[in-house]
């Protein structure tokens, strides 16, 4: 779509017939996600701005919003125009595109935010609703009770319980018009999530975040932050979540991180008005500039002091092109972020901007979810981080919410992982992928020599697997019950995933590497692995006699170590049994990934293993997991230390399920469920013949899945009869398979045939 271009833009297409009201998503990180909405002028893209226009006051004219700035919708105000005579004359007579002339998407606002500032509104519920749909609007608004932060919990339930009762009369005088449904509840996280769940069982088309406009103007974003935690994971995942008032490009990458897909506000005007221009910081006085702090377009040939000498009306409407243009270009910079997996980074960063922005990042990061993290690295977090964790602790559903951020995150990605200080630990893919090596990795149970011992290899930074490997394989085949991890500037992980992201990936400076080995630190993080208890072996791996190191470590087990060194290398002079050693290390991998990766039970996965044999690259890395037929398992992925499944292991896995296959939806969860093996899908008869010829599954043919079913991790494919069909990856949460109903909600990888 162009942006800022001179020529006029095409009218937009409709969308396609049935389609009016749908929501799919097409790229997704974590809670933040790219979608479309469809309607009858076009296909908006998501997450995206709707300026608001005063029908009355027109800054920057509609036309030129879609025809020079690529605008795919925008929000006028249904009651100011019923208000008009004039106005509604003509939206009655000719439509409120043609009122405002604007071929794309309109949504109208139906005066509840005038109610707010200025008392109650003439226009009736229903009135208001068959206005907008009279005049031809895309999308209507009902006429909701505004809930203000000053209010009172009964007064604020009052007012949620009214909205309610306004639903379906608003639903049936839109008659199939796309209505809005205002999620109120002030701040109150109970009544904003009473909210959310009873206004998702009727048959809305977009939840907008009421009444936050107060909040914001405050810089009240914590309370921002707990409005938004308190009531999305709440809402259904087919419809768009719009914040009600928010255009501020300061807000947006925290807003879409946190599952954000619209957004309106009159700020690039209501700015421009009073002399100030809009930055992903803040906002900026004319007066004081002498430099323009980003350059856009519209003044690429002109100072700000330029800018102050001309008359009021023209630096109006150069400051609002100015402030449309920088809030246009924050939104792609978040979608962008999200393509490439980077929008909390980029929360991250802004939060560094502003003070209140920075404390609504802290009450996000710093919670009871992710307090055992926290504790390991309590001298990296100043006080006040900690204790707003200890203030959330009371707060369940708080961590309702962090949960529900943290089931939707890919991992393991491609990609290094950027070192940001404290920050990183607050990465949610980060303490996901954190929390599936805690919750899927266990310790070896087979006893043996060393069991009562853990060596951890730090110092550098991977691939260990260069450095390492031939001496791990050696040192297991005589001491098989020592346990091995490395230590990362995350965390500690088991070396049987030392090629796993983001632990192997850290980019950053060399000191996160060097620095001295936090006993305490580490001892606390092996009693979460299981592992407490064990005398800790530290080696480093910047000594030059690395090898002597490891070997002098074991003086314990000598006796039962048939290796000696030659020039400071661990050698077996068996070379049968050194190749053993290597099977087996191989083996332990191959094991371990199942575990984390395949969510297979460690018993499970030991018994596959203990068979495998492998095929490796020139480097020694292994590239394809066989059976002991012969048979393609899996592949280790070179990219991200991932699995990527086989149709023979798809099998294989399916036949040693153990739970009954699901019927039906429930609510995404994915740490009860583990050792459960590979979620499964259940798909219609519809689709059955084109999952088994390895095309995707869509949304709307799905009847049933596990509800560990995460984006990102491979998935078992069923028909309704319970056989096996296909694999593939999802693209979805559990959640979203029980209400979209358009989009990819599996990436097929291949399909399973008759008889296969």
């Amino acid at each position: 779509m162009p942006v800022w271009s001179d020529q006029p833009r095409a009218n937009p297409e409709p969308c396609r017939e049935g389609d009016e009201g749908l929501f799919e998503i097409h790229a997704r990180d974590g809670r933040a996600r790219l979608g479309r909405l469809h309607t009858k002028h076009g296909i908006l893209d998501t997450p995206t701005l709707l300026p608001v226009i005063n029908p009355n006051i027109r800054t920057i004219e509609p036309r030129e919003m879609w025809d020079r700035y690529g605008i795919g919708a925008l929000i006028t105000n249904s009651y100011i125009i019923w208000k008009h005579q004039q106005l509604k004359d003509k939206a009655q007579t000719d439509g409120v595109h043609e009122l405002l002339d604007y071929p794309g998407v309109i949504m109208t606002d139906s005066g509840t935010f005038q109610s707010y500032v200025y008392g109650d509104v003439e226009v009736g519920v229903e009135e208001i609703v068959e206005f907008q749909r009279s005049i031809g609007v895309d999308i209507a608004t009902m006429l909701d009770v505004f809930s203000r932060p000053d209010m009172k919990h009964s007064e604020v339930a009052s007012a949620v319980d009214e909205t309610l009762q306004r639903s379906q009369v608003s639903i049936d005088k839109a008659q199939g018009v796309m209505l809005n449904g205002p999620i109120q509840g002030g701040l109150f996280s109970d009544l904003r999530q009473k909210s959310a769940t009873e206004m998702g069982k009727f048959d809305f088309s977009v939840h907008p975040i009421g009444g936050i406009v107060p909040v914001m103007e405050q810089h009240r974003y914590r309370e921002y932050a707990k409005i938004m935690l308190s009531t999305l994971p709440f809402l259904p995942s087919n419809r768009p979540v719009h914040m009600f008032g928010c255009g501020h490009p300061m807000l947006f990458p925290m807003s879409i991180a946190l599952g954000a897909d619209l957004f309106d506000s009159a700020a690039y005007a209501l700015f421009a008005r009073d002399g100030r221009i809009l930055t992903p910081w803040g906002t900026e006085k004319l007066e004081g500039l002498h430099e323009w702090p980003i350059m856009m377009p519209c003044i690429m040939s002109i100072t700000p002091d330029d800018v102050k000498k001309l008359d009021k009306q023209e630096r109006m409407e150069l400051l609002s092109k100015y402030n449309l243009e920088i809030t246009l270009a924050e939104l792609a910079r978040c979608r962008q972020a999200v393509r490439d997996g980077n929008i909390w980074r980029l929360v991250e960063q802004r939060s560094h901007q502003h003070p209140a922005l920075r404390d609504a990042f802290l009450w996000l990061t710093t919670n009871p979810v992710t307090a055992d993290y926290i504790r390991l690295n309590k001298d990296d977090f100043p006080l006040d981080e900690i204790t707003s964790s200890q203030e959330l602790s009371n707060h369940g559903d708080f961590e309702d919410g962090w949960n529900w951020i943290l089931d939707s995150q890919l991992t393991p990605r491609k990609g290094g992982e950027q070192w940001a200080g404290t920050d990183t630990f607050s990465r949610p893919h980060i303490i996901a992928a954190r929390n599936l090596l805690l919750d899927r990795w266990h310790p070896r149970t087979s006893g043996g020599l060393g069991e009562d011992s853990v060596m951890i290899l730090y110092g550098q930074s991977g691939p260990w697997r260069d450095k390492c490997d031939s001496v791990v394989a050696k040192i297991l085949q005589f001491v098989p019950g020592l346990e091995i991890m490395i230590n990362t500037p995350i965390g500690l992980v088991p070396y049987t995933l030392e090629d796993l992201n983001p632990f192997c990936h850290i980019e950053g400076p060399d000191w996160i590497w060097k620095n001295k080995l936090d006993m305490v630190k580490v001892t606390q993080e092996l009693e979460l692995f299981g592992l407490s208890g064990r005398s800790i072996i530290p080696i480093n791996l910047r000594t030059d006699n690395f090898e002597t190191l490891v070997l002098n470590s074991l003086t314990g087990y000598d006796s039962n170590i048939d290796v000696e060194l030659v020039d400071g290398k661990i050698m077996i002079a068996d070379q049968e049994l050194f190749n053993l050693s290597q099977l087996n290390l191989n083996r332990l991998k191959a094991a371990d990934k199942f575990c984390v990766l395949f969510n297979l039970s460690q018993e499970i996965a030991s018994e596959m293993s203990s068979s495998m044999e492998f095929i490796v690259n020139k480097y020694g890395r292994i590239k394809n997991v066989l059976s002991a037929s012969g048979k393609h398992l899996a592949s280790f992925r070179l990219g991200d230390g991932g699995m990527s499944l086989n149709n023979a292991g798809a099998i294989e896995l399916f036949a040693r399920r153990r739970r009954e296959l699901p019927n039906g939806f429930t609510k995404t969860a994915i740490s009860p469920y583990c050792g459960e093996g590979l979620a499964v899908v259940v798909v219609d008869d519809d689709a059955e013949p084109f999952v088994r010829k390895g095309r995707n599954v869509f949304h709307g043919f799905t009847i049933a899945s596990d509800p560990w079913l995460r984006p990102g991790e491979p998935c078992l494919i069923c028909n309704q009869a319970g056989d096996l069909i296909g694999h593939g990856v999802s693209v979805s949460t559990a959640d979203d398979l029980s209400s979209m109903q358009k989009g990819v909600a599996i990436k097929t990888r291949d399909g399973i045939k008759d008889g296969e």
